[in-house]
């Protein structure tokens, strides 16, 4: 039986959706994934086999493909693991939702089942509604992330026996605000690199240094006030930031 999950890739700060196409046919046990995997998605079978076991859903012994679509974008990381046991999960029958995808998935599968944060759901999220994709799918660490998107729909499951429950429709999704963010940072000053005039080859590695929230090290020959102004560049995020 064939079953479709979307999910996305991380192409810089910016993400593309993904096809999981999982098929699950009649054979010799096997597990094997396509689509230009990377090392990290090609160890997800291990990841996925047992904890799809451990959550207490049966894994079939059958063979099983998984198609990452479209096979020319490269595919990185451990946050396909989710859909792919979504998929393997909709192709047995345990999941009801897995022929016509209306909702995205990103998320790390623990071992137990658990499901760890991923990189990249503010992107994933924004990509979403770019597509009219209405929902999305995410771990629960990456809730206060996701739900910065304004107009799409945010389902955060801290398990895989949770976020079948969710899609299933067994149970109510978390509804509850997430906290709004703060226009202005706590402690933040009032200089700003605007007001430095010339200098800009160091204006702008203080820049990627606030972006990347990397280290620098600034050293003067006479004091000076731009060493104070290191967390300005980075804008504030809040959902008018994405629109």
């Amino acid at each position: 039986m064939l079953a479709r999950v979307l999910s996305a890739a991380l192409q810089g700060v910016e993400a593309a959706l993904v096809r999981v196409e999982v098929d699950v046919t009649a054979g010799l046990p096997a597990f094997t994934t396509v689509g230009l995997p990377d090392s990290a998605v090609r160890e997800s079978r291990e990841r996925v086999r047992t904890a799809i076991r451990n959550a207490g859903f049966a894994f079939p012994s059958d063979r099983i493909t998984v198609n990452l679509a479209p096979a020319d974008l490269r595919k990185e990381g451990a946050s396909f693991d989710l859909p792919i046991a979504l998929g393997i999960l909709a192709a047995m029958g345990q999941l009801r939702c897995g022929r016509a995808p209306a909702f995205a998935v990103v998320g790390e599968l623990a071992l137990d089942g658990h499901i760890q944060p991923v990189r990249g759901t503010l992107a994933v999220g924004l990509t979403c509604r770019k597509r009219g994709i209405g929902t999305l799918l995410v771990p629960a660490g990456n809730r206060a992330e996701a739900t910065a998107v304004e107009g799409i729909r945010v389902l955060a499951a801290a398990t895989l026996q949770d976020a079948v429950a969710l899609l299933n429709g067994e149970v109510v999704p978390d509804t509850a605000p997430t906290p709004p963010v703060p226009e202005t940072a706590e402690g933040a000053d009032d200089l700003d690199l605007g007001d430095v005039r010339g200098q800009a080859h160091a204006k702008r590695a203080l820049e990627i240094a606030a972006a990347g929230a990397h280290n620098a090290l600034l050293v003067w020959s006479i004091p000076h006030r731009r060493a104070g102004c290191r967390g300005s560049p980075a804008p504030r995020v809040g959902p008018r930031s994405h629109r």
